[in-house]
């Protein structure tokens, strides 16, 4: 393994992703770090640091291909703490991947008294001859088709680590849209509409006309959502109202399968969709952000927030009482998510329906979690999300004095 003390430093995800959020080019950052890896084949960092670049500008084909080259070079790369204290060392099991193939830690840690290493695995990698000491390990791969077999392998290699673990592969590995929804059916004031996994050909029957929808979902019928499995941030995500749309949505999308679930109309009295993302940590709620949309599809970049200070003062609102609203209201109900799913830092997309019900959407251990909206236009967010870091820190503490919950 490259010797990483001669590398410069690692840039790290957090900093680079804060220049690209702030409108920052990266180009030129590219442009330096390609010479970097040009000029010394063993420079690690350089190519990590390069991929990052690269799926920030939007080459995720390339970044792919130069991450892979980054984790052939070396498997570990040490961000130190940036703050003094009394410090904990986190250990962080990564898998090759896009920028949500894992848990953002370096956003949860970044500007604390957290030194992290990352481990990147994969299936079939081997374990590295000397493995970072440290105080808890954080299991970060997020669940997909791709990366079940390394969740598995890691089921087994890390049954008996010496070291506390949060988020046991065993159990990440349920996050599946239809594990997720299998496992946390029926819990009172919960709204989950089943969701399964269909091929093209049966996609392709329901738009011939020769096969029903109702076979396929025991909860319901047209209108429908379609997905292709392993797709995020509502790529190729559609809702569907016929069979004439369902061919039409095979015409533009090639895949081979697909999520299926039934549409569930969340608008609230004024016509408008409000999403929330949320954070448990430990078994607490925290909101991270709340969006407000014309459209069903909402995503906190497209809803708006930016050009619409209502609907920043709604957020507002919505934050400063979340604590004593949203997690009252439905804190029976995540407890019972919390208790089912048995991790301790989980995120969860969802919203109420028009009786009250919590609606959830997703649930996965890699939503993006960050303070990078600009302070002057949303003034309200940094406390908020430095209760989340807090919690997060709290939990390494918790979590390497006492044995986590199984």
């Amino acid at each position: 393994m490259t010797d990483t003390l001669l590398l410069p430093a690692l840039i790290g995800v957090a900093p680079l992703m804060r220049r690209a959020f702030a409108g920052e080019n990266l180009v030129h950052q590219g442009q330096d770090l390609l010479q970097r890896a040009q000029d010394n084949p063993a420079d690690a960092h350089a190519y990590l640091d390069f991929s990052t670049v690269l799926q920030l500008t939007g080459d995720r084909n390339d970044a792919l291909a130069v991450q892979a080259e980054a984790i052939a070079i070396q498997s570990v790369y040490s961000l130190p703490a940036r703050q003094a204290g009394p410090g904990v060392r986190l250990l962080a099991i990564m898998g090759p991947g896009d920028l949500m193939a894992n848990t953002p830690v370096e956003f949860l840690i970044e500007n604390s008294d957290v030194s992290l290493d990352l481990l990147y695995l994969t299936a079939d990698s081997g374990w590295p001859t000397v493995v970072p000491d440290h105080d808890v390990l954080l299991v970060a791969v997020a669940e997909s088709d791709r990366n079940q077999p390394l969740l598995k392998r890691l089921t087994t290699d890390l049954a008996n680590w010496p070291r506390p673990i949060i988020n046991r592969p065993e159990r990440i590995a349920v996050l599946s849209r239809d594990g997720a929804c299998a496992a946390l059916q029926d819990i009172a004031g919960v709204e989950m509409p089943a969701t399964v996994r269909v091929d093209r050909t049966q996609l392709q029957a329901i738009a011939d006309g020769t096969l029903a929808v109702t076979p396929l979902l025991p909860d319901g019928d047209f209108p429908i959502i379609v997905r292709p499995t392993g797709s995020h941030a509502g790529q190729n995500l559609d809702k569907l109202s016929s069979p004439a749309e369902v061919a039409s949505y095979l015409d533009k999308v090639d895949a081979a399968r697909f999520y299926l679930s039934r549409f569930v109309d969340y608008r609230s009295a004024d016509g408008q969709f409000r999403k929330y993302r949320i954070i448990i940590i430990d078994g607490i709620p925290f909101i991270c952000h709340y969006a407000i949309s014309s459209h069903w599809m909402i995503h906190y970049l497209n809803a708006g927030m930016t050009d619409s200070q209502p609907k920043r003062d709604e957020e507002a609102a919505c934050m400063a009482s979340f604590d004593q609203q949203f997690a009252v209201r439905h804190a029976s109900a995540m407890q019972d998510i919390y208790g089912r799913l048995g991790l301790p830092y989980l995120g969860m997309d969802c919203a109420e329906t028009s009786n009250g019900d919590l609606l959830i959407f997703e649930v996965d251990n890699a939503m993006i979690v960050h303070d990078m909206d600009p302070e002057g236009m949303f003034p309200y967010k940094k406390p908020v999300m430095r209760k989340v870091f807090d919690a997060f820190r709290q939990l390494l503490d918790t979590s390497r004095t006492t044995t986590l919950r199984d």
